[in-house]
């Protein structure tokens, strides 16, 4: 299949069916309306020659920018307080967080699943080479979320959680360390946050909270 590389996040897309644009001459390529937008909104900033994006001045760095993501965080954080209100631990709230919030995260990659996929693929390790993994990843975020909040066979759960996210934070320091302005996809294309520094610590934060619970149960 004859591909070309999007200017504007470096995925690569097929020209037969990607959305396109035409600048001085050039014919360009991308794997989304979005970035297609992007390019039209600024086209100078690309070239075929540079297949990354660089970073906006600013984005990313104002508390504004992850409204949302604290919003949604706040309100599980509460929500998973009041399922263990009469008799509170540590452990038992980060459980109930835990599972709240992977199935939460994966409602929101599946009420676009193509755009999640499309995202995830820029900046995921496994994904950018396996486009099958980015389909996989809600439903197992998913079947992890409700093993948490079935209670099912914990140390499987939260060893695969640790495991699962650890893996998805070398993804995010790559794409930081390459310049990637793109959105996170951990919320999907719902509620758009720039992918940075906030995703890594959102992702070893929860592997954190999974081996912290391996280390108390077990």
């Amino acid at each position: 299949m004859k591909t070309a590389i999007d200017p504007v996040c470096g995925m690569k897309a097929d020209p037969d069916q990607a959305p396109s644009a035409t600048h001085n001459g050039n014919t360009y390529y991308f794997c989304s309306q979005k970035c297609q937008r992007r390019f039209q909104e600024n086209p100078d900033s690309f070239s075929l020659e540079s297949a990354e994006a660089s970073r906006e001045p600013g984005r990313g760095s104002r508390l504004a920018d992850y409204l949302p993501l604290g919003v949604l965080l706040s309100l599980l954080a509460a929500t998973a307080l009041e399922l263990k209100a009469a008799d509170w631990s540590w452990t038992d709230w980060m459980h109930n967080f835990m599972g709240l919030f992977l199935v939460v995260f994966a409602m929101f990659k599946l009420f676009d699943l193509k755009g999640f996929v499309n995202g995830f693929a820029m900046y995921d390790l496994l994904a950018r080479r396996l486009r099958a993994w980015g389909y996989v990843y809600p439903f197992l975020e998913l079947a992890l979320g409700l093993a948490y909040l079935a209670h099912w066979q914990p140390f499987i759960t939260y060893a695969v959680t640790a495991g699962l996210l650890v893996f998805g934070a070398l993804g995010v320091v790559s794409a930081l360390r390459r310049g990637l302005d793109i959105e996170c996809a951990c919320m999907g294309t719902v509620l758009q946050v720039p992918l940075s520094t906030v995703a890594l610590v959102e992702d070893l934060g929860m592997a954190g909270m999974a081996g912290a619970m391996l280390a108390m149960r077990f």
